[in-house]
């Protein structure tokens, strides 16, 4: 499938591989421009207006033979993020309303292997203030919504999943970090969680942090078998029930695989050990 140009695109005369590669070339720009736009655009229809024009040269895109292989540049707004076993490509961004919700947009594409077409799930969400629950199995109907911005496989018990990281600006008050697991069922559809993730005597099927939305907070993979992440704390004891007043003491915890879960560590070295 070829990675069809935007709809104001010419077509351009030469050889096939010439016009392809100033498909890609035009469509950057497009990007480009559009993401350009919705940064100094402030009324809602227009802001949803270009994410339509966004939407399709993504999906455009998503679906052509190259979507593995190719990758655009200098797109500040656009996450784009490929799996080390190069079997599974994310793209996300979001759109800012001021009068409506705020929303996600989501793809993910799955290798399906030589010869086969790849499998495209395509995903939307709106901002919610409700925090994203640790303990149920979500899918593509009624996905959370978040920027994904880092993805890794895991092998458990001879399948093969991926460990996600993200983050969540729903909350005006509060930013989410995420460590979630995306894994298919049977049939092949998208499913989002596993339990997996040991705090105490809990598991849940995924790990969710909230801290002050003017705070920062690293999460991030620390080597093949930990996660490693800042300790949050209220800034005042007497907040603790409040996780807007929460952020690091730069300090780190960590999430570490042992004898198939991922325990919680608390106050690890997080200097990288690969």
């Amino acid at each position: 499938m070829r990675f069809a140009a935007f709809a104001f695109i010419l077509l351009l005369s030469g050889s096939g591989q010439a016009s392809f590669s100033q498909a890609r070339v035009n469509n950057t720009q497009t990007l480009e421009k559009l993401f350009s736009r919705l940064s100094v655009v402030r009324e809602d229809s227009i802001r949803l207006r270009i994410n339509d024009s966004i939407t399709a040269i993504v999906s455009s895109y998503v679906r052509s033979d190259s979507v593995f292989s190719h990758k655009f540049r200098n797109i500040r707004y656009l996450g784009q993020i490929t799996s080390p076993d190069s079997k599974i490509k994310i793209i996300t961004w979001n759109l800012l309303l001021t009068k409506e919700k705020s929303r996600y947009f989501c793809y993910f594409i799955r290798k399906e292997g030589k010869g086969k077409e790849n499998k495209v799930y395509e995903l939307s969400a709106y901002y919610t203030d409700d925090p994203i629950k640790k303990n149920v199995d979500y899918s593509q109907s009624d996905w959370y919504g978040a920027l994904y911005y880092d993805i890794r496989p895991f092998k458990y018990r001879g399948n093969i999943c991926w460990i996600l990281l993200g983050i969540d600006y729903g909350n005006q008050l509060v930013t989410r970090k995420i460590i979630d697991v995306l894994n298919f069922s049977e049939d092949g559809s998208l499913l989002f969680g596993m339990k997996w993730f040991k705090s105490g005597d809990h598991i849940t099927s995924r790990e969710v942090f909230e801290y002050s939305s003017d705070g920062t907070m690293s999460l991030r993979f620390n080597s093949r078998n930990s996660i490693v992440f800042d300790h949050l704390v209220p800034i005042n004891p007497l907040q603790k029930s409040d996780r807007k007043f929460y952020g690091s003491d730069y300090s780190f915890d960590a999430f570490i695989y042992e004898k198939e879960l991922w325990n919680l560590k608390i106050n690890v070295d997080a200097r990288n050990r690969e």
